[in-house]
């Protein structure tokens, strides 16, 4: 019995000892940084670009040849959103007919385990400058949900912002049309939300009309309270771009300061930030000339890669300070073939783009440099994937090129499901989630149990 005694004592003591120390990583790196290996709450991952910090995440695969395809789940039809998914949660989006849907999926059997209508909504796609109309492409299952790991906020292109418990219980909604007005945007409103700090945080940026009227339609950044719904902030963004200038369908970064955290917004001709807190605009880089923003911005330290809108140019800002920030931000511009709708991907110093028409390039980070081009697809979509040495491509038709994020051009493999793909990959606990218009795909070994 000492002996037991002392074994446990032993013990007790050493697990307390881990406790603490696991404590310490807690408190200096936020619970962000523990749950990142895991977990995927956003669209683009746990900070927002498309960067996996985990390993040995599948290289090959083939719905064709029943390889390495561990679950595929048929869902309602259809939506853009991204997958985003916390420990056995996996959740969408999606719009069937009118009807506005959240799904939760069990992340290890794609066994859905609830689904919630949030509301119902049109999706026109002929409609008269100064009101909302839909691309063919997009619907009001675009934006993707978000979660940090008890709340579950989900936004449609309608308006509809509504948070659920992890169980399916609806804590709040409301709709942002009816709070701040009509949505103008040409091509059917699809920014997704972020979470910080017990805020949701909300963009809209839209056709201000200001050539057809005196007073001009606004565009916003808005923070309501996660649990009760409650608005804390407004800030109107106007900006002074015009017409189809002033859309933008990019969701924010979130980039922590010892001082601050600040919302980094894309769109409407300028790169900005706002205090999480406040709303007060920090900084703003004006004069990103060029036509409505889908390509969303990408960050490293202190240098943001942004692509100025409809294929313009690809570009290098090192941000940071407060008002106005000068021309000579701006680092490099690239006027190669740039993406309209993938968002760029930072990995090991380099820069890499999936233009909308198959073509693949990679740049030197600092210098904006070509190193290589090459076509991979037939049509991108979807935004790239970083992990590890890898890149992943994801292009329309379901084929998923992997290459080596290297200044070298190196395929490591292609692959394919059966299924058409806007929608971004996600990742988690060593698998690829791979949200198609009929299926949700998981992808890697089978789960041990």
């Amino acid at each position: 019995m000492i002996k037991q005694k002392n074994f446990f004592d032993g013990f007790s003591a050493s697990l307390c000892r881990i406790n603490a120390r696991f404590l310490v990583i807690l408190v200096l790196f936020g619970p962000e940084m523990i749950s990142r290996a895991d977990n995927w709450p956003a669209w683009r991952g746990p900070e927002g670009t498309g960067v996996s910090r985990e390993t040995n995440l599948p290289l090959s695969w083939s719905e064709e040849a029943n390889q390495g395809i561990v679950w595929k789940t048929a869902i309602p039809e259809w939506g853009n959103s991204t997958p985003v998914i916390w420990e056995n949660a996996l959740f969408i989006t999606t719009q069937a007919e009118d009807r506005l849907l959240v799904l939760r999926l069990d992340k290890t059997t794609g066994k859905i385990v609830w689904t919630r209508q949030v509301g119902t909504a049109e999706t026109p796609e002929n409609k008269p400058r100064g009101e909302q109309k839909f691309h063919r492409l997009n619907n009001n299952a675009s934006p993707s949900v978000v979660t940090d790991g008890e709340h579950v906020v989900a936004h449609f292109g309608n308006g509809d912002l509504a948070v659920f418990t992890f169980d399916g219980e609806l804590l709040w909604k409301r709709n942002l049309q009816a709070d701040y007005g009509k949505y103008t945007i040409w091509w059917g409103h699809a920014n997704s939300p972020v979470i910080v700090d017990g805020l949701v945080v909300s963009v809209c940026m839209q056709d201000s009309l200001a050539d057809l009227q005196d007073k001009p339609h606004p565009s916003y950044v808005v923070a309501h309270d996660l649990k009760t719904g409650k608005e804390v902030w407004y800030t109107p963004r106007m900006t002074g771009a015009m017409r189809e200038s002033c859309d933008a369908y990019t969701t924010p970064l979130v980039r922590r300061l010892p001082d601050r955290t600040e919302i980094v917004v894309m769109g409407a001709e300028q790169l900005d930030a706002y205090d999480a807190r406040t709303g007060k605009q920090i900084w703003y880089l004006p004069g990103l000339t060029g036509n409505r923003t889908i390509t969303g911005p990408t960050i490293e330290n202190d240098i943001v890669f942004a692509t100025i809108g409809m294929r313009g140019a690809t570009f290098a800002a090192k941000i940071g300070g407060e008002g106005r920030l000068p021309p000579e931000r701006i680092l490099w511009r690239y006027e190669g073939n740039n993406p309209d709708s993938p968002s760029p991907v930072y990995s090991h110093g380099l820069l890499f783009l999936a233009a909308d028409n198959g073509i693949v390039q990679c740049l030197d980070a600092k210098t904006g440099e070509l190193k290589w081009r090459e076509r991979l697809g037939r049509e991108f979509k979807a935004s790239p994937l970083a992990a590890e040495d890898r890149i992943y491509f994801l292009d329309t038709s379901g084929r998923c090129t992997v290459v080596r994020a290297a200044p070298t051009f190196e395929v490591l493999s292609v692959n394919e499901v059966k299924d058409r793909s806007i929608a971004s990959p996600a990742v988690s606990d060593g698998h690829i989630f791979i949200r198609g218009r009929q299926f949700v795909y998981c992808i890697g070994r089978p789960f041990t149990r």
